[in-house]
């Protein structure tokens, strides 16, 4: 674990905290886009229409404000037809937004909170992150498996289950909340940069908790912090976000995603 943790490449990341990767920018940039392909292969896509060119639109402007962390990515947005609320963005700036999720996003401003934030993963280096993060749990376990090699089957099991739980609830789980409370506050910020009035963000949550009711785990057990819990600290954020949202009305744009 010491070795992994001194070989790995770190750096600051645009929250202010310093991260270990486990994958190069180019590794990165490769496998997201192998699994956009992947995706597009799969799925029906929307090339034209009012709704494919909001989503377009929003991607650009957002993409403009994204900063130094995402200068070097080969932006580009799809619309996939499918009822699943759902949007992401793979590492080097692939998006795909389904349109089951535009109907709690309401309109552009409310797709800009959930595409900021899914912008901001891949910006923030996330998936990398995680890599990291899933090797270090899986030396550790190897480890430990290893030095119990006199015990008997049934106390191996349980020794190696509850040190298993421990890793991902006291370990991978929080880290991912981490990574989601990052990317909430980056995404907030880079929407308000791009001219899209932040408060929209509260309302957009709620309505995702609306959407998700009575099917969401207790916030120790999942890796995204409850919406009560994320809506407070939007609210703390909103401030600094309204200020940047109010100086910058008219953001520069860069070419549309392809």
């Amino acid at each position: 674990m010491m070795f992994q943790r001194c070989s790995s490449e770190t750096f600051k990341n645009e929250a202010g905290r310093k991260a270990r990767v486990g994958l190069s920018p180019e590794q990165e940039n490769a496998l997201g886009l192998q699994s956009y392909k992947d995706v597009l292969r799969k799925s029906r896509t929307i090339t034209s229409g009012p709704e494919y060119e909001m989503v377009v639109r929003c991607a650009k402007r957002l993409a403009a404000q994204t900063g130094e962390a995402g200068r070097k990515f080969d932006w580009a947005v799809s619309l996939v037809q499918s009822p699943q609320i759902n949007a992401f963005c793979l590492p080097g700036g692939k998006i795909c937004v389904y349109t089951g999720i535009l109907p709690i996003a309401k309109t552009e401003t409310g797709l800009a909170v959930v595409m900021g934030h899914e912008m901001a993963h891949a910006t923030l280096r996330h998936g990398s992150e995680r890599v990291f993060q899933q090797k270090q749990a899986q030396t550790l376990m190897a480890g430990v498996n290893f030095s119990l090699g006199d015990m008997s089957y049934e106390q191996r099991r349980a020794i190696m289950g509850a040190i298993g739980a421990g890793a991902q609830y006291g370990y991978l789980l929080p880290f991912g909340r981490e990574h989601e409370s990052e990317a909430d506050a980056v995404g907030l910020r880079t929407m308000a940069a791009a001219g899209y009035d932040p408060r929209e963000a509260v309302a957009f949550w709620q309505r995702m908790g609306q959407a998700g009711s009575g099917k969401q785990p207790p916030e120790f057990m999942s890796t995204h912090p409850s919406h009560e819990t994320r809506i407070n600290r939007l609210k703390a954020m909103m401030p600094e976000a309204i200020r940047i949202f109010e100086q910058s009305r008219s953001p520069a744009l860069l070419e549309a995603p392809r």
